[in-house]
């Protein structure tokens, strides 16, 4: 009975071992960057807004092309006016209908109409300036949705390299776990040969469950990290991902201290300014007048859809709408307001990007001096750890002054990933802050 239940839990950990290793998706940041240009869902967002900003940009179109309608409309009518002005229509009049009592006493008559209608605007001042700001608007979207696409890929960049992180602190906790479990191994044996108390041996005991359990929050942190990129991806099948190369040092180059003006976000603040301030001339303009020519052509006849007579008008129209009150003289302010405001923010806007640039420059040099007095410190702890436990295994040691050369060592290692983290994250974010 004993030898079939080993057997059901070896079969159980192979299972469980299989589906893991299913689960567990190598992946290269190339392909992640691809993934994410396809199916980012901000992305398609900022896409979409591109459409929305290019239909309000069409629509001005209508101050350019002639407005047409056509209608059919059939009536019967014993009003004297409209009796006799269908007749007239029709081209049915007779000297009869000159009769006084049939004038003041129509019979019913029906009237079937078909009015082709074409309203041309000639000139639309307000309507031009409408149609610049909605251009500059689609220019400032399509400049965001660029920009918003290089966070995105900034995002894939920090986590994953983030990933590789998380993946470096498993590495260096797993062989944490092997010297501690070793340790305690050593204090077990040293406890039975007497020269080592309890209270020793459940230190050590207490080490090896510390390391297990941040050893466990390591490897949920990737899985934190690996459905946050399938988020990125739009990948819903959530698989614990792993990357195809190591954490390492990004060497870097010269990196620029002073803001550039053609980022894509600031283009885009430009052009946003521009708007505002060609809606607030087209606010101006409305006071002006508007001409606009017109046309209609006229089928009438007493049966539907028949055409028996026909006549055509056309003309010009100059319109001039003098006072809506104050809600011109509103709007003309609010635009006003809007414009200086767009200004406003766009110099600081200006002043923030400068300032983010400079913390990232000193964040980077900051990484740098930090690398190497990282890197030593890892060395000298562990001598410092070789050299504690040979003398433990001796006798020699104190089991807390192992186990604090043990704790000193792991968190040398960390720290020193943790810093080649930050430099490479100042690197690419230094790239993303003066990508042209």
């Amino acid at each position: 009975m004993s030898m079939k239940k080993n057997l059901l839990v070896t079969l159980i950990l192979l299972v469980s071992l299989f589906t893991k290793a299913q689960d567990l998706v190598l992946v290269a940041k190339e392909d992640v960057i691809a993934k994410v240009k396809e199916g980012n869902n901000n992305i398609k967002i900022s896409q979409q807004d591109i459409l929305m900003a290019k239909g309000d940009f069409n629509q001005t179109n209508a101050i350019f092309l002639p407005n047409i309608s056509a209608s059919h409309t059939g009536i019967s009518t014993t009003n004297p006016i409209m009796a006799f002005g269908s007749k007239l229509n029709q081209g049915i009049i007779t000297t009869s209908d000159f009769n006084p009592d049939l004038l003041n006493n129509p019979h019913a008559i029906t009237n079937f109409s078909t009015k082709f209608e074409i309203l041309q605007p000639l000139v639309n001042l307000d309507g031009i300036y409408q149609r610049k700001a909605a251009k500059a608007k689609l220019i400032a979207t399509e400049l965001q949705s660029e920009r918003t696409k290089d966070y995105m890929l900034l995002e894939v960049e920090k986590a994953y390299m983030q990933l590789q992180l998380a993946y470096k602190t498993v590495s260096v906790l797993e062989k944490a776990e092997e010297t501690a479990l070793e340790n305690k191994r050593l204090a077990d044996n040293g406890f039975k040969q007497g020269y080592l108390q309890k209270a020793d041996v459940l230190f050590v005991e207490v080490r090896v469950l510390e390391i297990k359990n941040q050893l466990q929050t390591a490897k949920s942190n990737i899985e934190n990290i690996s459905n946050y990129l399938s988020v990125l991806m739009d990948d819903k099948t959530y698989k614990i991902l792993k990357p195809t190369d190591s954490l390492a040092v990004i060497m870097q180059e010269n990196t620029p201290k002073n803001l550039l003006k053609n980022r894509a976000d600031i283009l885009a603040m430009n052009f946003a300014t521009e708007a505002y301030k060609q809606m607030h001339n087209a606010d101006r303009t409305a006071f002006l007048p508007r001409l606009n020519a017109f046309g209609s052509y006229e089928l009438h006849d007493h049966n539907i859809f028949q055409g028996g007579a026909n006549g055509y008008m056309f003309g010009a129209q100059l319109s001039w709408n003098i006072l809506e009150g104050t809600k011109r003289f509103g709007k003309k302010q609010k635009s006003r307001a809007e414009f200086e405001k767009s200004k406003i923010n766009q110099e600081q806007y200006m002043a923030q990007s400068q300032i983010e640039l400079n913390k990232a420059n000193r964040m980077l040099q900051d990484a740098k001096s930090n690398l190497k007095l990282s890197e030593l410190a890892v060395e000298q702890s562990k001598e410092s750890l070789r050299i504690r436990t040979n003398r433990f295994k001796q006798g020699l040691e104190k089991t807390t002054d192992l186990l604090m050369s043990e704790t000193q060592y792991l968190q040398k290692q960390l720290d020193y990933y943790t810093t080649v983290f930050q430099h490479n994250f100042a690197v690419v974010y230094i790239k993303f802050l003066t990508k042209e």
